[in-house]
């Protein structure tokens, strides 16, 4: 039996080795393969190519088969990474935006050297160092407002609704730390809120900060945490948050490999900050990867209320490799599992459609996991929230107020004839601001569109093709066409309410930057609203994480 025994154990071996082997050897051949290819072609193609860029073409090629998520990036490429994941650059600290072929200040970052400056939005970027920028890309006019902390940049602005519209700043170079936390604090009834927008190296530190403040100073009897549009980052950062509110030593993720030695188990390690503390979690269609972690192993351990709407469903984790030439090449090396057990990635990129395209996990598929207390949570598609978050349908004149700037240029316009404005939760827009916006749009230029008049225009083509347009019918979609538009002046009316929230925001912004715009929506935000709800509610809250009735 034992000899036997060590015939099969050395044959699976064999096995093994040749199989490795194998694999190595197919390696080899085609690297030899894609040399040859790449000597021939240089040498003997018509014209002169870029070997550098049909390299890159080629890996990017390949990589397109795998993930999204492995890509390669040239040194000059992963400038955006290393601020992703460091949370801090050396520059002036300020959003642009382009606009009209040209590049605008579209918000300093609070105490950074364009906000101290005196740089504003809407300020039009001219000159940099003495060069001229107009026509350049957001990229080219980033990379010279960038530069080592401490080094000089002197810029030239034209700013709008100003005697004086030309300006020259002189700015020192400064290390902006982008902050993960913009905003915290406690917005009603003892309940805190803090807003989490990415996960960097310093992501948990700030979280701690703002917990403690919250918990020890202010007392809080709740905790909001906002995960929605949080595309996540290290991992490790989503451990160290998690641990803040459960036991030391909850596991609370595995990660597994493709080798069945592959498998780490991720535990919190330090004393809880809030380990008993009420908290509600918001998550939509873009929080993912670390941030889904979070909501998704507090979901599982039934340690918080997830509300909002479904997540994204990146179960995929990603980890850097430095290549020659300074390269970097960021790989798909695992995928994590939650406390359940489940997997939350929503597209299977090993099984693609013949296209080449790749498939949500239909629900049907998915397989029911069950949280510590027993309730029921799914695999395949992300994380389902415990109460579901229903936000109003914008309109189109809403729309087209903010894609097309009326509501910045008007914040913008604002400013310049308002020193001041009161605290953000106290400022409204009254009939007199609304009526100002409304005087400033010009009929001619705005883009009147809207759903009714397109889906008129697709019925009278088809009346069209079909052969049901007669003269009778075209004059009564005439008549319905007029009975469904207004004047703009009515619509601007009518939509009051919903351009309302979004001319405060951004009048927030220019007096009391990131902080005034987050703060100016909490009293009307419909998830933050649901979440105050239940948090204020212990037996809904309670109710919602106890264990199901088992029949």
């Amino acid at each position: 039996m034992k000899k036997t025994l060590l015939i099969i154990i050395l044959a699976l071996t064999c096995i093994g080795m040749t199989e490795g082997r194998s694999r190595k050897s197919k390696l080899m051949e085609n690297m030899r393969l894609f040399s040859s290819v790449v000597k021939e072609v240089e040498a003997n193609y018509v014209d002169t190519i870029d070997i550098d860029a049909a390299v890159k073409t080629a890996i990017n090629a390949m990589l397109r088969k795998l993930d999204p998520y492995t890509e390669y990036l040239a040194g000059e490429e992963q400038e955006d990474f290393k601020v992703l994941n460091q949370g801090e650059y050396g520059g002036i600290g300020s959003y642009v935006v382009a606009r009209d072929g040209n590049v605008y200040i579209s918000g300093p970052y609070k105490g950074s050297p364009a906000q101290k400056a005196g740089l504003r939005h809407g300020d039009l970027i001219m000159v940099v160092n003495g060069d001229s920028v107009l026509g350049m890309t957001t990229d080219e006019v980033t990379s010279r407002l960038k530069g080592p902390q401490g080094t000089n940049v002197v810029v030239t602005v034209k700013r709008p609704y100003t005697t004086d519209s030309i300006i020259t700043v002189r700015m020192v170079r400064e290390k902006i730390t982008i902050p993960s936390v913009p905003y915290y604090g406690v917005i009603s009834d003892n309940i805190g809120y803090i807003l989490l927008t990415g996960f960097s190296e310093k992501s948990a530190d700030e979280v701690k900060t703002a917990l403690e403040t919250l918990v020890k100073h202010d007392k809080i009897k709740g905790l909001i945490l906002d995960l929605r549009d949080n595309g996540g980052g290290y991992l490790e950062s989503a451990v160290k948050i998690l641990g803040y509110f459960l036991p030391k030593g909850t596991e609370v993720l595995r990660t597994r490999g493709r080798n069945s030695d592959s498998e780490k188990i991720y535990r919190t390690h330090s004393k809880p900050i809030a380990p008993s503390l009420p908290l509600v979690v918001l998550i939509n269609g873009n929080t993912a990867s670390s941030a889904e972690i979070t909501a998704g192993a507090l979901q599982d351990l039934d340690r918080a209320v997830i509300v909002g709407n479904r997540s994204f469903g990146k179960g995929l984790v990603q980890t850097p490799f430095d290549l020659p030439n300074n390269g970097m090449l960021k790989v798909t090396i695992s995928k994590y599992y939650l406390p359940s057990g489940r997997l939350i990635q929503s597209l299977d990129y090993s099984h693609r459609a013949a296209d080449g395209s790749v498939n949500r996990i239909p629900d049907s598929l998915t397989t029911v996991y069950t949280t510590k207390i027993g309730r029921e949570v799914r695999d395949g598609g992300g994380i389902t929230p415990d109460s579901t978050v229903t936000y109003p349908e914008i309109s189109r004149v809403t729309y087209n107020l903010v894609a097309d700037n009326w509501i910045f240029d008007y914040a913008n316009k604002y400013r310049a004839s308002h020193p001041t404005l009161p605290p953000v939760r106290e400022f409204v827009i009254t009939d007199s601001i609304y009526a100002d916006f409304k005087a400033g749009i010009d009929p001619d230029k705005f883009n009147h569109d809207n759903v009714c008049d397109m889906l008129l225009t697709r019925l009278r083509d088809a009346a069209k093709i079909e052969g049901y347009l007669t003269d009778s019918l075209s004059a009564q979609l005439d008549i319905v066409k007029s009975l469904l538009r207004l004047p703009l002046d009515e619509d601007l009316d009518t939509n009051r309410s919903m351009v309302t929230p979004y001319l405060k925001r951004e009048i927030a912004d220019r007096y009391y930057f990131r902080e005034g715009e987050i703060e100016s929506v909490i009293d009307t935000d419909p998830a933050i609203i649901k979440a105050m709800a239940i948090i204020t509610d212990p037996k809904l809250y309670s109710a919602i994480l106890s264990a199901p009735d088992k029949k």
